[in-house]
């Protein structure tokens, strides 16, 4: 490719609404230009890697043994009506009427769809296993699309989606996606970790999110530095931090607090450790024709409470944080002295599994400013119902045993979900098994966020001068920069040769052929992050050399004209593993 045939629309500046350092450089480096919110144009430059990603995935994918399909991205309403999604899936289904008024949405994912074609053509269990993917635009209309690419509402996604026969066979094509996703990243070149997850909205039973690390990521990651475990905050178990609950040694007390209506002012107030307090929180759920179930829920003072870990709680799904006046009707006081003692109407209580091994601790006495200090289970309060409700934080101990937690922020680029037989289910996905018989298939669900890729790519790869791609995914490989390209015949000749050489080695190789002043060519190539930059010039020629700096290099270093092709496919081969 030569740059005077290329479109390149590098600016200066970012956009006053990019936010994000990825959403910055690929404004100004030209890769990506704004329609919409969260809606994008991917330009020539942006779509090189783009589809860089897409060769990997789909490399990877069929080297797992999927099969690449393409599924309409607008889908009927029928579908998402027998799955239960249509009304569960909330405002980011973006739904729609055709001319003949019926119901459409635009796909956010496909397992309607693909479950639809497993119960048409899946017969027998002959057939199975099978897992089909696609490469293929997505939808989802984001309430605050932000981040550029990173939370767009319009993206590019890698979805797969597995049918097996029974439990084994779905373990087992889990297991084949997991190992892929690790290889596709791994060959993409970014540091990421695979972790346990929550299923969200998808469903099914186990799953695991693969995260790039990074500091602007939305995700907190708990991991051990001592062991692979690592989980998403949201999913990850939180010990107790007390082994065996201790004897009570103070008495029951009704003790002044005035104005002190969070445990940090408490705690303050008593001269007491914060880890001392216990932290009420009134949760809700409706029961039909009758009045709402209210729970006290009950943490420590330093703790916080993990609302997907809450959902999964039996009776609780669904729930909803009690309003000012159900708290006063139950509690007899506004929020901010509760607790579960003398309350005025009954209340279902359930304390974090810390709080559960605590003494002498201290609650809310459900009048203003006053709290009851010398708290303990059995002696002034009923055994309480126990779960796992809290967020795990750094220096917890590791679920596995095998250490503590540490915490870091995450970008989520892949999620891998056993769903079992969720959709099959509720949509009749069934086949006839090795005893002639009706059995549901069981389903393993695989994406890949491919544009965001890209930003999370930026996001572990940057400096104050621009991008830093890795290679696998760079939108060239390298650049040739000849000084003087239309004034010097010696150099556009070394130029022309060098790039012809190169592209005969299979190298993805661009010519800066515009005349260029070096500032601005090399302003421009480092912005955009090509990692291997060749500088020809009168100069160096005429001692018979070439300047080379790889995007990483602090200084330029020197090469023999006729060894810099070889020298410079080397590098290349060796960055991507070949």
């Amino acid at each position: 490719m030569k740059a005077s045939r290329f479109f390149i629309g590098t600016l200066k500046e970012a956009p006053a609404d990019a936010e994000i350092v990825s959403h910055k450089l690929m404004m100004r480096a030209g890769m990506i230009r704004r329609v919409a919110g969260g809606i994008y144009d991917y330009m020539p430059i942006g779509l090189r890697s783009v589809r860089k990603v897409e060769a990997i995935v789909r490399e990877e994918m069929n080297r797992a043994g999927a099969l690449e399909l393409l599924m309409p991205a607008v889908q009927p309403a029928e579908l998402w009506q027998e799955s239960g999604r249509w009304e569960q899936y909330g405002p980011e289904l973006l739904r729609f009427k055709d001319r003949h008024e019926r119901d459409f949405v635009m796909g956010p994912t496909h397992e309607e769809v693909v479950t639809d074609i497993a119960r048409r053509d899946i017969k027998s269990y002959r057939q199975l296993p099978v897992n089909f993917y696609q490469i293929q635009t997505k939808f989802r209309d984001e309430i605050r699309p932000r981040f550029g690419v990173m939370r767009g509402r319009e993206f590019i996604m890698k979805d797969a989606y597995s049918f097996d026969k029974d439990r084994d066979g779905l373990a087992e094509s889990y297991r084949k996606m997991y190992e892929a996703y690790v290889r596709i990243f791994t060959r993409i070149g970014l540091e990421f970790r695979a972790v346990a997850a929550d299923n969200g909205s998808i469903g099914g039973s186990g799953s695991h999110e693969f995260h790039v690390i990074a500091d602007t990521g939305e995700d907190d990651i708990a991991y051990c530095p001592d062991s692979d475990f690592a989980a998403n905050v949201e999913a990850a178990d939180a010990l107790p931090l007390i082994a065996q609950r201790a004897a009570p040694t103070e008495e029951l007390k009704k003790t002044p607090t005035p104005g002190a209506a969070k445990c940090e002012a408490v705690a303050q107030l008593l001269n007491i450790p914060l880890e001392k307090t216990i932290k009420s929180i009134v949760l809700a759920t409706e029961n039909e024709g009758a009045e709402p179930t209210i729970w006290l829920l009950m943490l420590r003072g330093d703790h916080s409470l993990n609302d997907i870990k809450t959902g999964k709680l039996p009776g609780l799904a669904g729930y909803r944080f009690a309003s000012e006046a159900e708290i006063i009707e139950w509690f007899g006081t506004p929020p901010g002295y509760l607790g579960p003692i003398g309350t005025k109407k009954p209340v279902r209580v359930i304390a974090d599994r810390t709080v559960a091994n605590m003494s002498d601790f201290v609650v809310g006495t459900n009048e203003v400013d006053y709290h009851t200090t010398g708290v303990n289970w059995g002696r002034d309060l009923p055994e309480p119902e126990v779960a796992d409700i809290r967020n795990v934080v750094a220096g917890d101990p590791s679920p596995d045993g095998k250490g503590t937690l540490e915490i870091c922020r995450g970008i989520e680029v892949g999620h891998v979900f056993q769903l079992g037989t969720k959709y099959s289910d509720s949509m009749g996905a069934t086949f006839l098994d090795e005893n002639g018989k009706p059995a549901r298939m069981q389903m393993g669900c695989y994406g890949i966020g491919v544009t965001r890729v890209l930003g999370a790519a930026i996001e572990q790869n940057f400096d104050d001068r621009g991008i830093i791609w890795p290679e696998a995914i760079a939108p060239f490989e390298v650049v040739i920069c000849p000084m003087g390209y239309d004034r010097s015949d010696a150099v556009r000749e070394q130029a022309d040769k060098l790039y012809a050489t190169l592209q005969e080695a299979g190298i993805d190789v661009i010519l800066d052929d515009r005349g260029e002043r070096p500032g601005v060519m090399f302003a421009d190539w480092e912005l955009i992050g090509v990692p291997h930059r060749i500088v020809i010039g009168d100069r160096g020629l005429k001692e018979g050399k070439l300047e080379y700096q790889g995007r990483r290099d602090t200084e330029a270093t020197l090469l023999p004209v006729d060894e810099a092709a070889g020298a410079v496919t080397a590098k290349v081969r060796a960055a991507l593993g070949k």
